[in-house]
């Protein structure tokens, strides 16, 4: 009985992986029934059921897939590989199971609605209102500036504990809810990544466990980067799948953020991806523009780039290699280059005339 159900999730493998290139051309579907329909219970029921444990359960469920992937190549590597017609359905049949579960409780949202679809606004963008978004910004960013700090040189701190910055970040949320309701957030499960220390130096900022739906955060990265990324981990746990689209609904959190500091962190990241999209098309402007902003604000960006500087390693790249490969086969073409639609997302919402920056 054993070998026939190893036998039958090895056949159900191939299925899965064609059912989800089918699916992958059904967006409403997908948004419909899954995003919409399932996702949110299923969503609802592991941030309950998890959320309340002080570590991630899920960082600890990584460690041991690790260890029974490191005992499984031992065992085959002293076994000569002999009897594949035993391990290979046996690796296969274990593959397909974690294939299912990381589409139903996470991965089908990659499929969903493109989020400007959603929204009902274009998905494109003229030089010219990338440029009117970039000088609201830097005003916007400038003003909470000179609120927050005592002159114009100081770069803003953040004297939050860690935990005090996620219990803020959900505040945000709460706060949002009234205007957006799709993305009203229940079920507290925002962690610290217990791989903070090797996230650094991967080049990662934090992470969701599409397995138990815990975002974790790598609490090693500058405070100032924390409001930011603890919004864009939640905005995973919400269904958004897509990097680009979950670093709009963090910038849209943080800018609407009832705290000022997370409004300078949303103005100021918001403004960020804008420079550096205009930057590209028209390299003047853009260093015109950025001799209007405040010496503190680019101190805060020194801070940011010191850091990263400071934990860059030769492996580095090729971490980013096999992430960029990740996003590419789970629906996102052009891999982390994809991460620039937020612009498109940032200057085609507020250029609409039903919403106000």
């Amino acid at each position: 009985m054993k070998r026939k159900s190893v036998l039958l999730l090895t056949i159900l493998l191939p299925v899965q992986i064609l059912g989800i290139n089918i699916l992958a051309g059904h967006s409403n579907f997908v948004e419909k029934y899954y995003s919409l329909g399932l996702y949110p219970v299923i969503s609802k029921i592991m941030r309950y059921s998890l959320g309340w444990i002080p570590f991630s359960l899920g960082d600890f469920l990584y460690a041991a897939l690790v260890i029974l992937l490191i005992w499984w190549l031992v065992r085959r590597i002293k076994q000569r590989f002999r009897n594949p017609k035993l391990w290979i359905p046996d690796a296969l049949a274990s593959l397909s199971v974690i294939y299912f579960c990381f589409h139903l409780f996470w991965g089908f949202n990659y499929y969903r609605l493109p989020l400007h679809k959603s929204l009902e606004i274009e998905s494109d963008y003229t030089t010219e209102k990338l440029i009117k978004l970039s000088e609201t910004l830097i005003e916007r960013s400038n003003k909470i500036h000179s609120e927050l700090a005592s002159n114009d040189s100081t770069k803003i701190e953040y004297e939050y504990t860690k935990n005090e910055l996620f219990e803020i970040t959900l505040e945000g949320y709460d706060h949002i809810e009234k205007d957006f309701p799709e993305l009203a957030f229940n079920g507290n499960a925002l962690k610290r990544s217990l791989y903070s220390l090797p996230l650094t130096y991967m080049g990662f900022n934090g992470y969701l466990n599409p397995l138990t739906n815990e975002a974790q955060v790598n609490t090693l990265i500058v405070p100032y980067k924390i409001p930011t990324t603890a919004s864009h981990e939640v905005g995973h746990q919400l269904g958004f799948a897509k990097e680009n689209e979950a670093n709009f609904i963090a910038c849209l959190v943080t800018m609407n953020h009832p705290n000022k500091k997370f409004r300078y962190s949303g103005y100021t990241f918001a403004l960020s991806y804008c420079l550096s999209e205009l930057y590209r098309r028209d390299q003047a402007k853009a260093e015109e523009l950025i001799k209007t902003i405040k010496p503190g604000i680019l101190a805060n960006y020194r801070e940011v780039d010191e850091f990263w500087r400071q934990h860059t390693n030769p492996f580095e790249p090729l971490f980013k290699a096999t992430y960029n490969r990740y996003l590419i086969v789970n629906n996102q073409s052009e891999g982390m280059k994809s991460y620039s639609y937020v612009v498109a997302l940032l200057v085609n919402y507020f250029d609409d005339t039903r919403n106000v920056l």
